[in-house]
């Protein structure tokens, strides 16, 4: 069959995704004040049901750090979690309703520096949360992407904090973890096909397992079991279905279920389209996501999610990345590294509980590095001031705020660039010397002027000299604004007065001072 394919690729991307998943699902649920095993099942189905259902070959999904704080608030607010996956349900209906009105569309609309901004932000972000957990201080949970952490803490006092609670062990296994994955990325994947299908990260992962073993009893260099990937271990199979949580839908009435289901499923939506627009434009091939199809299939996912007790899941940027850059090529890599979450946490929980976070930390601070390396500053910033700010603005607003408010700063600056850039770009203005005792000045409207470019015209008009022969050009514009129209109407009675003479030059001829603009566009040709 042609999904499996690419399963050389898939099945060892699938498995760094799923090293990069377990502590985030397990994190996020903690920074939420959910269950820890409702982060799993987001991760679980993310993995399985989106993978299958969405029509990205690299995008990976699961529970997002972006809905931390909404799911915090809503749970106390909703009175329980049985209340609160009510609205996750009918969250996941509504993006459904999203995906059938084809408003997937939205995505499209943000402008590429503002997508490389958060790209580079996400990777920053991930670099600072990092590493504490490096060093071995975990006062805030894996997941906690916010600048105002739920400990308490900023994002950099944290780091100044983690100072004076390093771990000597953690420290030790994250330098050896990391060390093996450079190893790996730079030397040992361009020496043979087992170093391609054996993927560093699990190797770093298996000798962090050995490390924990080895030195549990050996004093400083033992590892605290906080320090530890915390799964969730059932007595027996009762027990296992025992953490599964189900929606109260006595409560489906209460208006403020309903305010949570369309800010979750508003949040979700925006979310899943900005990593869409970003996993594509880092995707190798070149791949196009169906927007629409990808609501969908999120809303799908939250549907089931919630019917079983998961938290609501977008696509994520951290999981897509480290597919993207462990060579995942197909859905296949998203789907199996579902089943790895599903398979371990019910099998062999007690192993994945020996895995340390400092080595996941240095597997993530990779992924981080190659989202904000150094050099696409400096492309950036050779692209011109006009992508550049923008750019910088949403990185500086998602490493000081959040996701969401970051991307929003950015676009925002990325608007007044687009109006200073239609300010400048309206028309061309030639003045030749004086002839016949006149100034004779040509001026050349741009193919689309609308009521943006009203300032700069109204004062290149103004600024005409008395006794002067306008000739201005109008064979290229194909839409008028009436605030322009209305501008030029006004100007040829000033005109008459300061003894400047109007040549209107268009497709259809040329026209001496004419007395009405409105008139003479209401009339021209629509073009095809």
């Amino acid at each position: 069959m042609s999904v499996f394919k690419n399963l050389k690729n898939d099945l060892p991307a699938s498995i760094v995704v799923f090293f990069v998943a377990l502590p985030l699902c397990l994190g996020i649920a903690l920074a939420s004040g959910a269950p820890l095993f409702s982060g799993l099942i987001a991760g679980i189905v993310g993995g399985i049901i989106v993978g299958a259902l969405s029509g990205s070959q690299i995008g990976v999904s699961g529970p997002a750090a972006g809905l931390a704080a909404i799911v915090l608030t809503s749970i106390g607010a909703l009175g329980g979690y049985e209340n609160f996956l009510v609205a996750v349900v009918l969250g996941g209906l509504i993006q459904i309703v999203f995906g059938v009105l084809k408003a997937g569309i939205i995505g499209y609309y943000f402008p590429s520096s503002v997508i490389k901004g958060m790209l580079t932000g996400i990777g920053i972000i991930i670099i600072l949360k990092q590493i504490p957990h490096f060093f071995g201080y975990d006062s805030d949970p894996e997941g906690d992407f916010a600048f105002f952490q739920v400990d308490g803490e900023n994002t950099f006092s944290e780091i100044i904090n983690s100072i004076n609670f390093i771990s000597p062990g953690a420290t030790l296994i994250a330098l050896i973890g990391l060390a093996i994955l450079i190893l790996w990325n730079n030397v040992l994947s361009k020496k043979g096909k087992v170093f391609q299908i054996i993927q560093g990260p699990l190797v770093a992962v298996a000798v962090g397992i050995i490390f924990f073993i080895v030195t549990q009893n050996h004093g400083s260099l033992a590892i605290s079991k906080d320090h530890l990937v915390s799964v969730p271990i059932p007595d027996n199979f009762s027990s296992f279905l025992g953490q599964f949580s189900f929606p109260n839908f006595a409560v489906i009435f209460q208006i403020d279920v309903w305010i949570t289901a369309f800010t979750i499923a508003l949040v979700a939506s925006l979310e899943t389209l900005l990593c869409v627009e970003a996993t594509d434009k880092l995707d190798p091939e070149k791949n196009v996501t169906p927007t629409n199809r990808e609501l969908l299939a999120q809303g799908t996912g939250n549907v089931i999610s919630g019917m079983i007790g998961g938290l609501p899941i977008t696509q994520v940027i951290v999981r897509s990345s480290a597919n993207i850059q462990s060579g995942g090529k197909s859905k296949m890599s998203a789907i199996i590294h579902g089943f790895l979450l599903l398979i371990s946490v019910i099998i062999i929980p007690k192993l994945l509980n020996m895995i340390p976070l400092s080595v996941l930390a240095s597997i993530l601070l990779i992924v981080g590095y190659k989202l904000a390396k150094p050099s696409l500053f400096k492309k950036m910033y050779d692209l011109g001031w006009k992508q550049f700010i923008p750019f910088t603005v949403t990185v500086v607003g998602i490493v000081f705020t959040d996701l969401l408010v970051g991307i929003g700063l950015g676009l925002l600056v990325g608007i007044v660039v687009i109006l200073i850039k239609s300010y400048q770009n309206s028309h061309f203005l030639h003045i030749e010397d004086k002839s016949n005792g006149k100034h004779k000045i040509n001026m050349t409207l741009a193919e689309e002027v609308t009521f943006f470019n009203k300032g700069a015209i109204l004062k290149e008009l103004d600024k005409l000299p008395e006794d002067s022969y306008l000739t201005l050009d109008v064979r290229k514009t194909r839409y008028l604004d009436n605030d322009i129209i209305e501008i030029l109407e006004d100007f040829s009675e000033k005109a008459a007065n300061r003894n400047i003479d109007i040549q209107l030059i268009s497709e259809r001829g040329t026209i001496e001072n004419p007395k009405s603009y409105i008139e003479f566009f209401q009339l021209r040709p629509k073009k095809a």
